[in-house]
This record gives structure tokens, sequence and C-alpha cells, in this order.
């Protein structure tokens, strides 16, 4: 998974107004503590990303 379809489920999943704030804020235990903009920053790969997003927000299997 590229960045760029990273954003682009996590606006389908939060709204394209509220997905960059809530990447910036919430942190996520399963990213070690750190939010989606820190994982990014730190290089972690954006599936791992999108799964502790996918888990966080309870998404049905549709969206994994």
């Amino acid at each position: 998974m590229r960045e760029q379809e990273l954003w682009a489920r996590l606006n389908a999943a939060l709204g394209a107004g509220y997905a960059p704030a809530w990447a910036e804020q919430v942190v996520l235990a399963d990213l070690g503590g750190r939010t989606v903009l820190e994982a990014l920053a730190a290089g972690l790969p954006c599936k791992r990303i999108w799964r502790a997003v996918w888990a966080q927000l309870e998404l049905g299997p549709a969206e994994r």
C-alpha cells in the first residue's frame, strides 16, 4: 500500500475534513504509541499503519 492509498482510506473512513486532524492527534498503541503522522515520519509501512487505524476505528471486514 502506498501513502496515497492510506490517505484515501482515511478520508473515506473519517471524512476529508477530519482525517488529517485525527491522523495528527490520535495516538495508536498498535503503532508503538505514535500518531499516523508520526508513524509515517518514522518510516512504518502504510499497510501496518492502516491495520492499526482499522482496528482503532473498529471498521468492518470490507474496509480491511
